[in-house]
């Protein structure tokens, strides 16, 4: 049966289309992946990388542990370790987000001196909102190194696709 909820179907699109990216790039040699580019975070690697930690982070908060050191800081990752990371951190997000968990329960944690509250909802909203950001500066700079697409990353796309997981 296809999905309805919108929370479902932000998670699972949010994985796929991230998945996408990834697959696109492991086309790439090091030097494109690591290219900076005027956008974003500034390169390919380190776009994925700043998605991925943000997954990482705001899962964190959704499951109440103490935040740890930006993902970012741990690499340089290979389009077979994103792709994982993807996995485990997607896995560990839909967890302890909508619709597994009450979107208007309110969370908190501390980062940098602050504590931070939010609902798990707003929080569900962001991070696969900051996930299409990213994905759509991510399209531009594969552009840029020549891959043309055609591009299928929208949700639009992922119902036509037979909603993958």
């Amino acid at each position: 049966m296809p999905a309805s909820d919108p929370a479902t179907i932000l998670l699972a699109h949010d994985r796929w289309a991230t998945r996408a990216i990834i697959d696109r790039c492991r086309a790439l040699s090091d030097e494109q992946f690591h290219r900076a580019f005027e956008m974003g975070v500034g390169s390919l690697h380190d776009t994925l990388a700043h998605m991925l930690g943000a997954l990482q982070g705001w899962g964190h908060l959704l499951a109440g542990r103490e935040p740890r050191a930006w993902l970012e800081t741990e690499g340089p990752f290979s389009c077979d370790r994103l792709a994982a990371l993807l996995d485990e951190l997607s896995d560990d997000f839909a967890a302890h987000a909508p619709p597994a968990m009450d979107p208007a329960e309110v969370v908190s944690g501390e980062r940098g001196g602050k504590t931070w509250s939010f609902t798990r909802g707003a929080v569900l909203t962001h991070v696969t909102t900051h996930g299409m950001h990213h994905r759509a500066q991510c399209v531009n700079m594969l552009r840029q190194l020549g891959d043309e697409g055609p591009w299928k990353v929208s949700v639009v796309e992922w119902v036509l696709s037979g909603e993958p997981a």
